[in-house]
């Protein structure tokens, strides 16, 4: 009751900024209640409203910076505030870094506690440039009017930003995207509109290739054939020389998911290419790959690092993708295995291990968890793990299963510092923390992957 006569919304306050959150917003406290405030840097001595009040927490916006910290930059981005996708575009980048090492102590402190201070927790590892790096976009395409937009929602809306360039996306994905929303325009085309539920076009996605220039786009619909599709795909063929593969995903549902699960190839070829140092990748439209392929090569090479080879080792490639990681860590291993729940994906990885004459690597589709299992009963225990699960996190039957089994390294790569820390929290019964190693693969954001090397207790 107390806290609801000092704090409610609309009700504006002092506040200094004592740290950063997990999702980059500031932290400050107003008798004894703890306020997070986006877009608020350590240090700083902030004016903000009381934007929502809940049982244990504030959340408030900046009406103005009182005492600006020597950190702040103007964002160049013009939706930054509105956008949402990202947190720390009002940060130099050497704080940027500084604060992602903080958000994974954080989540550390959290759920594993003390033991943690213990931990080899590294500096992170940064771009030399930290603009325009990731490879892929999946813009919703929506109709108002007789205009179609293409773009992000808001933070915490259902307004959709019509976004003409992006401060991270790379140049081409963006200049694609916007050609084909105006052609579909001028075609009549009409993009899904969620109160009617009517409409073909729900969302268009570029994937370019950084090393390569390889180019493909995806349009998502409600269903296969419609009006001037093939006038459609002709002048979309016909935008740039680089654009080498035209599909269609097909999703008929109103499960948030991007895609559904039937895809056809409309124009040119099926797949893209990309290069990570010594290897090319075939991509297709559902295929999972890293986002960032310049940072990639630093974040395979610490995976390798920690793998520590020698030749004479098993490697499991759990949630394997396309099989990048498991290429990359070929020549040092005896033989690696790898599983995916997605089929392209594993289609994919075969195709790439055969391209590179890869003898030792074994692709199956289907859960880590139950793969490991099997082959446990084959008599089949790998010495080396490597995990590189989606942001949930790793289930916790596949954690049962690897205590099980027991490898001598596990190396979990993970793009969730809070999920991280409680998959820790499980692992360290069994197994040390010799370190982890933070990697910005997402600069001008709060998201930060990382690397932990654990060793199996003696």
């Amino acid at each position: 009751m107390q806290q609801q006569t000092i704090m409610s919304v609309g009700k504006r306050i002092p506040l200094n900024i004592k740290k950063l959150g997990i999702n980059g917003e500031g932290i400050g406290y107003y008798k004894r209640n703890i306020v997070f405030v986006p877009g608020a840097i350590t240090g700083e001595e902030v004016y903000v409203e009381l934007t929502k009040v809940a049982g244990g927490y504030s959340e408030g916006k900046i009406l103005k910076v009182q005492k600006r910290s020597k950190h702040r930059v103007t964002p160049p981005c013009p939706v930054y505030d509105e956008c949402g996708g990202c947190q720390l575009q009002h940060m130099k980048y050497e704080l940027q870094l500084k604060a992602k090492r903080d958000i994974v102590s954080q989540a550390l402190a959290k759920y594993v506690g003390n033991s943690a201070k213990k931990w080899d927790l590294r500096h992170t590892i940064g771009m030399d440039n930290p603009w325009n790096y990731r490879n892929k976009s999946a813009f919703q395409a929506r109709q108002s009017g007789d205009k179609i937009l293409a773009g992000l929602y808001a933070e915490n809306s259902h307004k959709l930003l019509d976004i003409e360039d992006c401060a991270v996306q790379h140049p081409m994905t963006a200049k694609m995207t916007n050609k084909v929303k105006r052609i579909a325009q001028e075609l009549n085309v009409p993009a899904f509109n969620e109160k009617t539920n009517k409409g073909i076009l729900r969302t268009i996605v570029v994937r370019t290739g950084i090393k390569t220039g390889e180019t493909q786009i995806v349009l998502v619909t409600t269903v296969k054939d419609f009006d001037k599709k093939d006038e459609l795909v002709e002048r979309i063929k016909a935008l740039d020389t680089k654009v080498v593969s035209v599909t269609q995903n097909i999703k008929e549902d109103e499960s948030p998911l991007v895609f559904g699960e039937k895809t056809i190839v409309l124009a040119g070829k099926e797949t893209i290419r990309e290069e990570l140092g010594q290897f090319a990748f075939n991509l297709s439209s559902r295929t999972f790959f890293q986002l960032n392929p310049t940072q990639t090569v630093h974040l395979y090479n610490q995976i390798k690092k920690a793998a520590a080879l020698t030749g004479k080792e098993s490697i499991v490639d759990a949630y394997c993708g396309v099989g990048t990681i498991g290429l990359w860590l070929s020549k040092g291993a005896q033989e690696i295995r790898g599983m995916d729940v997605i089929p392209e994906s594993i289609e994919d990885a075969k195709k790439n291990a055969k391209n590179y004459n890869v003898k030792n690597a074994t692709y199956v589709q289907g859960t880590a968890e139950y793969w490991l299992e099997e082959w446990r009963l084959d008599g089949f225990v790998p010495d080396v793990i490597t995990v590189d699960p989606p942001r949930t996190g790793l289930e916790d039957s596949f954690i049962d299963t690897m205590l099980v089994l027991r490898p001598e390294r596990i190396v979990y790569t993970s793009c969730n510092p809070s999920t991280l820390a409680k998959d820790l929290a499980q692992l360290t019964e069994m197994y040390d923390v010799q370190y982890i190693q933070p990697v910005d693969m997402f600069p001008q954001t709060a998201h930060v992957e990382t690397v932990t090397l654990l060793t199996l207790k003696k």
